[in-house]
């Protein structure tokens, strides 16, 4: 706004100098406008340089540089750099070589995870081995594990690494394990049932990822059921097979699904190892006299147990 009000004051005064100059005085001035001229390639309108020309044959430029209208493209330099500001590098801090090693190596243990989901995903529904699929399920809660452990280890965690990790339990814990389960499931429960209870994992599942992304972490519990669980119990169950009716185990599935939604806390595995050793063997000796029934218990005691450490933590008095 300076300049181009500086920019009208030159031309106000050189209007007066014309009107009060005539022929009869030696270097009057006067002033020529040229018109604009449009590149044809670009189609860019070119502002004139506006000129102060005298009488006795000189003249000055009034505008040095003429004044950029917001409205037009910024340069080619300006671009380079607005373009260099946005590029995000994939691995923060230095970057050397065995940096660069170990975060490809991290980054091939989240890959190798999605690639098991996949394969898991064909096996079920070619060839209709439920329990190869389920088998790669577990590898799959395998890598996805030691991705995570590989990166704090090696120091290569990055935002990047976390986004990769979230859409690769997607595919294998979001998609995978409600896909092996209908396969198992499919010709012993009704359609109408395991349907809707295979899709809302998948669903729920979307939303665990989402919200665990945006939302602050807390090093003692899971604000819901995580999607690795939640699949490795669908794997085992699909491995174990417990004695169950159809519609029951439809109904597990679709309790898990809406466990991993929901805002109650569980217990990371660290702070399950801190458990009583006594409480500890107790499955182990319930899984040696029958593995079906433990299975069934151990998992439902956990889910149970989101649900009292949340009525236990309202009624603590503040």
């Amino acid at each position: 706004m300076r300049r181009s009000g500086s920019l009208a004051r030159q031309v106000l005064f050189a209007g007066r100098a014309g009107r009060r100059g005539d022929g009869n005085i030696a270097g009057a001035t006067s002033l020529v406008v040229p018109p604009a001229e449009t590149d044809v390639r670009s189609g860019r309108v070119r502002l004139p340089r506006l000129r102060m020309r005298r009488r006795d044959g000189l003249s000055r430029d009034v505008v040095a540089v003429a004044p950029v209208s917001p409205a037009m493209p910024a340069s080619a330099p300006a671009l380079a750099e607005e373009e260099q500001s946005l590029s995000i590098p994939l691995l923060p801090g230095e970057r050397t070589v065995a940096r660069r090693i170990r975060f490809a190596l991290v980054n091939a243990c989240t890959i190798s995870s999605l690639m098991l989901g996949l394969s898991a995903i064909f096996i079920a529904i070619n060839h209709g081995d439920v329990r190869a699929a389920a088998g790669l399920l577990i590898a799959c809660v395998v890598f996805d594990g030691l991705d995570g452990f590989l990166a704090r280890r090696l120091g290569v965690a990055s935002p990047f690494g976390a986004q990769m990790d979230s859409l690769a339990d997607m595919c294998s814990f979001g998609l995978a394990a409600p896909v092996v389960v209908y396969a198992w499931l499919n010709g012993s429960a009704p359609s109408l049932v395991l349907v809707p209870a295979c899709a809302l994992v998948a669903a729920c599942a979307a939303i665990r990822l989402a919200r665990f992304n945006v939302s602050p972490k807390d090093g003692r519990f899971f604000c819901g059921v995580p999607t690795t669980m939640c699949a490795a119990v669908l794997a085992l169950g699909t491995l174990i097979a417990p004695e169950m009716p159809p519609v029951v185990r439809v109904a597990g599935v679709a309790l898990l699904g809406l466990a991993m939604v929901s805002s109650f806390p569980y217990a990371k595995l660290a702070r399950l190892a801190k458990l009583p050793p006594w409480l500890l063997v107790l499955p182990v000796i319930g899984a040696l006299v029958d593995y079906r029934i433990t299975f069934v218990a151990v998992v439902l005691a956990y889910l149970v147990s989101g649900p009292v450490l949340w009525l236990r933590q309202r009624t603590q008095p503040a």
